[in-house]
């Protein structure tokens, strides 16, 4: 039994390659970075982070997120239905159509999946080559997908949490008053690969009990199904991270209630509709919530009359060596008082082989730092500033 166990591990993961997802969800990262590359060059004259950084966080977290997600699903032997996992594509394609990568979250593509597959039970299906995967439709189905969108939206705060945060890309817009502020923004797509089980002939269930969550005959195929998980945030009013991190943790509780109802979804199958239903008016109510707080708070990043705020920092720059934090406030360089980007472009000049920095930090604590200039670094240290206006076409920061 071991042996078919992992056979079917091996078939399960190499159908991973034939989801329409898994190569969608590429294309999606990449246009993500392309579009950060070209806006960030468009405002600060370079780019923040390499096009490929979203391509590089599209697996990694998400990889470890799906076999703790596929041990749950599988050793609770939860059957989501092939018309579920078709529809859930279907959507994830639909939803991108808009551009607008929050719309790809779970509480969005698995919960009309969801309402779907009730609004076509009991109708037929005349769809070529799918149209068997509609028949039959039971509603013993109806709690295993309500937990596995659960546990997709706990997946999907972890990734918030754990990756949210990292390369938060640095923006230059307009504020109400039409003056030059700062923000940053989040464009992020992960996807997380859970193997589920599938109504099959496949592979037999070694456990009696494991008929209870089943359907059919009892047998079932082991399918690697690649999730889509999409964020867009944009922050103006906190720390990207502390922003993130909120928004992260909110998730993980919308999470685990909705968690706890669709279990109840075995016994009461109303249940199950509730906590769909809840998934996807929680999740926006998140967004917007979120919208409304950013909207209520005053810019973060904006011009200072005391210092230069600093917006964004270039990776393997001087400013990065010198462990300079975004939101930091620099107020004097090589001791001189500087107000803006031209002041503190000048007394980087009073001495291009060393720089001395006070540093007023996100604490409200001042620290020094300095630094050895070598030829060949960046003439601002790699620091991006909130900038005029004029300069959004051709400053270099």
């Amino acid at each position: 039994m071991a042996q078919d166990w992992f056979i079917e591990l091996l078939k399960g993961t190499g159908r991973l390659l034939l989801h329409p997802v898994f190569y969608y969800s590429l294309f999606l990262a990449a246009v993500l970075g392309v579009s950060r590359v070209k806006r960030e060059r468009k405002n600060f004259s370079v780019r923040a982070k390499d096009a490929y950084f979203e391509l590089r966080q599209l697996f990694p977290v998400g990889l470890l997120i799906g076999v703790l997600l596929s041990l749950i699903t599988v050793g609770a032997g939860m059957a989501i239905p092939m018309a579920a996992i078709i529809l859930i594509a279907v959507f994830t394609l639909l939803w991108s159509l808009t551009t607008k990568i929050r719309l790809l979250v779970p509480a969005y593509t698995v919960g009309a999946a969801f309402f779907t597959l009730i609004y076509l039970a009991g109708k037929e299906v005349n769809v070529p080559f799918i149209a068997d995967y509609f028949s039959g439709l039971d509603e013993k189905i109806y709690p295993s997908i309500a937990i596995l969108l659960a546990l997709l939206t706990i997946g999907e705060g972890v990734l918030i949490l754990r990756n949210g945060h990292k390369g938060t890309s640095p923006k230059l817009i307009k504020s109400k008053r039409g003056q030059t502020v700062g923000v940053h923004e989040v464009k992020r797509l992960w996807m997380v690969p859970v193997f589920l089980l599938i109504p099959g002939n496949v592979l037999t269930m070694p456990f009696e009990w494991w008929p209870v969550f089943s359907i059919g005959d009892n047998t079932y195929t082991l399918l690697l199904v690649p999730f889509a998980v999409g964020m867009h945030q944009q922050i103006q009013g906190m720390l990207p991270k502390e922003a993130v991190h909120q928004l992260g943790s909110r998730v993980v509780g919308l999470g685990i209630v909705i968690t706890l109802i669709a279990t109840a979804g075995y016994w009461f199958p109303i249940a199950s509709i509730a906590a769909v239903a809840l998934a996807v008016i929680g999740r926006e109510a998140l967004t917007l919530s979120q919208r409304l707080q950013e909207e209520n708070m005053a810019f973060y990043f904006s011009k200072k009359n005391h210092g230069v705020m600093i917006l964004g920092i270039l990776p393997e720059s001087p400013a990065e060596k010198m462990a300079l934090g975004v939101g930091e406030l620099i107020t004097k360089v090589n001791g001189t008082q500087v107000r803006d980007e031209q002041s503190f472009y000048e007394a980087l000049q009073w001495n291009r082989a060393h720089c001395k920095l006070e540093v007023l930090d996100t604490n409200g604590q001042i620290r020094f730092v300095q630094r050895a200039l070598y030829e060949g670094d960046h003439h601002e240290l790699g620091i991006l500033f909130v900038q005029d206006g004029k300069k959004w076409e051709s400053a270099a920061v």
